[in-house]
């Protein structure tokens, strides 16, 4: 039996190495998908290990036909006991094995009209012999538009809310939230995007349902993405919204060097690999001093009709 409240079940019940099974079938799946869509690009694979254990497959897209650059990252680390930061606040996990494995991912299309898209599926399973083990699941995927466009925000959070709604009518919206008050820069009052779905610590399902719901979820990334990129890769776009683009993904590296805590927990605990960490960064950026969009353009439209909390199903 297990406890959804504190993520203890009895060994029989967690399988941890159907979850690793699954994430790197998940891999190949959006990797292959991926390449489909492209029709040029190829993902190259980079295998590592690390002595402290764990081991890892990053593969990274680049110059294609519609990706400029994207990265697909497996990563499995483990250890014999957690870090002091990892268990200040919860004394009951001093002490124990750990396992930490998950695919994260981060596409940055060529194209301007073409959102950026970022997804994260994980497990964290911490065991002790004669004691019931500790785990949960967490990740999501999100929406960052350079360009807003209505049909594609419609579109990405009904499938995102058709993943969710075998588990339960109230995860939509509760993962929606989540996912809304996550991917935000405090400094600049602003959400990173349009959301989508974002859940952490999450095994009040049992691990059979909870881990169903995971995969559900991640399976639908492909139908949420691919269609959009299909529907606005081949439109034409000028220097200034590639110039806009590039400015735009300021943000997105803003966020994930000071706000993002995979990443920060990643570069500061020494159990991650740094290229890999850092392999969601945009291969073009740019940052302007104190600009503001001109009124009634596109780009201001995105701020204030995009970049805020709504409902779009």
């Amino acid at each position: 039996m297990s406890d959804s409240n504190s993520g203890k079940s009895t060994s029989t019940d967690v399988n941890a190495d159907q979850v690793r099974d699954f994430l790197l079938s998940l891999q190949n799946n959006i990797c292959s998908s991926l390449e489909s869509v492209d029709g040029k690009g190829k993902f190259r694979e980079d295998s590592w290990q690390r002595e402290l254990g764990g081991s890892g497959i990053t593969r990274v897209i680049s110059d294609g036909n519609v990706f400029e650059k994207g990265g697909v990252n497996f990563s499995h680390v483990f250890g014999d006991n957690l870090p002091p930061s990892a268990s200040a606040t919860r004394p009951e996990m001093a002490g124990r094995s750990f396992q930490a494995m998950g695919v994260s991912l981060v596409i940055h299309p060529g194209n301007p009209l073409v959102p950026t898209s970022h997804a994260n599926f994980r497990f964290f399973i911490a065991e002790k012999p004669g004691e019931a083990p500790v785990w949960w699941f967490g990740g999501g995927y999100d929406l960052t538009p350079y360009y807003g466009n209505e049909d594609d925000c419609r579109h990405w959070h009904q499938v995102a809310k058709l993943s969710c709604e075998p588990f339960g009518k109230q995860l939509y919206p509760r993962f929606k939230k989540e996912c809304d008050e996550y991917f935000y820069l405090p400094h600049r009052k602003e959400p990173r995007g349009i959301g989508g779905l974002f859940f952490d610590d999450f095994n009040e399902l049992g691990f059979e349902k909870s881990f169903a719901m995971v995969k559900s979820i991640a399976s639908s990334y492909v139908d949420a993405y691919c269609p959009i990129v299909e529907s606005r890769n081949a439109l034409p776009y000028t220097e200034q919204q590639k110039q806009f683009q590039r400015y735009r993904r300021g943000r997105y590296v803003e966020f994930n060097l000071v706000c993002d805590r995979g990443t920060l927990f990643g570069l500061q605990s020494g159990l991650g690999r740094v290229e890999s960490i850092l392999m969601s960064l945009p291969p073009e950026v740019r940052w302007v001093y104190d600009w503001h969009p001109e009124q009634g353009t596109e780009e201001a439209r995105l701020y204030s009709d995009f970049l805020r909390a709504r409902d779009w199903v």
